[in-house]
C-alpha cells in the first residue's frame, strides 16, 4: 500500500512540476539556470522515499566556474539523490529519446539540456565538440555520466571517454560527484530507507592532459571515484549499525 501511495504522489508531483515548469521556462527557454532549479525540485522527493540525504557539496562549488561534473549512474533513484548536487548554470547530456517521455521530455529539453543520438556514432562524436564549444561560448557547466548506462548494482562500470575529451577540449576541470550505493537499499514499501551520501570531490585540472592522455585521465577519475564510493558505503554501513 505504501508503495502505491508513493507512486501516485510521485506521478502527480512530476506531472505538476513538468507542466508548470514547462510553462515557466517558455519565458526564457533553454536558459541553463533552469536545470539546477528543477533538479533540486526533484531532489525533494528523497523525503517521500524515506531517504535521508547527507549532502557534501561544498559552498565554494558555486564559484568553480565552467566545469564538467561526472557522477556514478546507478538507477532511477539518481533523480532524487544525485540531483541535489547540481550547481548553477549546469546542464546535462542525455539520450535524444528522453524528449519522448510524456511531460518530462519537454521539460528536459526546454530547460537547456543537451540531447545526443547514441545510435549514430559520428553524430555523438560531433556532439562532444559541440559540448566543448557550448562550455566556452556560454560559460556553462556540463553534467555527464561517463559509465554511459545505469550500473544497477554492478559497481562502477568502466568509463567512456566523451566527458574527458570534452573537458580537455574546453580546458575546464573535471569535478567528480559520488553517491553511496542505493541499488537494493531502497524499498518502496518501507518507511525508512536510511541515509544516502552525495559527496562532491575537488576539481581535477585537465589543462596538463593532451588528447592522447584522455584514457589516462578517465582511469584516474574512475579509480578516485571507486575508492570514494567504497568509503561512503562503509560510512553508511556504520551509520546503519548505530541506528539499529
Amino acid at each position: 500500500m505504501l508503495a502505491l501511495i508513493r507512486a501516485i504522489i510521485v506521478i502527480i508531483y512530476t506531472i505538476l512540476v513538468c507542466v508548470f515548469g514547462g510553462i515557466y521556462c517558455l519565458f526564457s527557454p533553454r536558459n541553463p539556470k533552469h536545470v539546477m532549479v528543477f533538479g533540486h525540485m526533484f531532489g525533494r522527493l528523497s523525503t517521500l522515499f524515506g531517504i535521508k540525504i547527507i549532502n557534501r557539496v561544498p559552498e565554494k562549488a558555486k564559484k568553480y566556474g565552467p566545469s564538467i561534473y561526472i557522477g556514478n549512474h546507478q538507477n532511477n533513484y539518481d533523480m532524487v539523490t544525485m540531483s541535489n548536487g547540481v550547481q548553477p548554470r549546469t546542464v546535462t547530456v542525455g539520450k535524444k529519446s528522453l524528449v519522448l517521455i510524456p511531460f518530462f521530455g519537454f521539460l528536459y529539453w526546454i530547460t537547456g539540456n543537451i540531447l545526443i543520438d547514441r545510435s549514430n556514432r559520428s553524430k555523438a562524436h560531433n556532439t562532444i565538440s559541440q559540448v566543448a564549444e557550448q562550455i566556452k561560448k556560454h560559460q556553462i557547466s556540463i553534467w555527464m555520466f561517463p559509465e554511459g548506462t545505469r550500473s544497477r548494482g554492478r559497481g562502477l562500470l568502466p568509463f567512456k571517454t566523451g566527458a574527458f575529451h570534452a573537458a580537455i577540449a574546453a580546458g575546464v576541470p573535471i569535478v567528480p560527484v559520488c553517491v553511496s550505493t542505493t541499488q537494493g537499499r531502497i524499498k518502496l514499501n518501507r518507511w525508512n530507507n536510511g541515509h544516502v551520501i552525495v559527496e562532491m570531490l575537488e576539481p581535477i585540472e585537465t589543462k596538463n592532459y593532451s588528447k592522447e592522455q584522455v584514457r589516462e585521465l578517465a582511469e584516474y577519475c574512475h579509480d578516485l571515484m571507486e575508492a570514494k564510493i567504497k568509503q561512503l558505503d562503509e560510512e553508511i554501513a556504520e551509520i546503519d549499525k548505530q541506528n539499529k
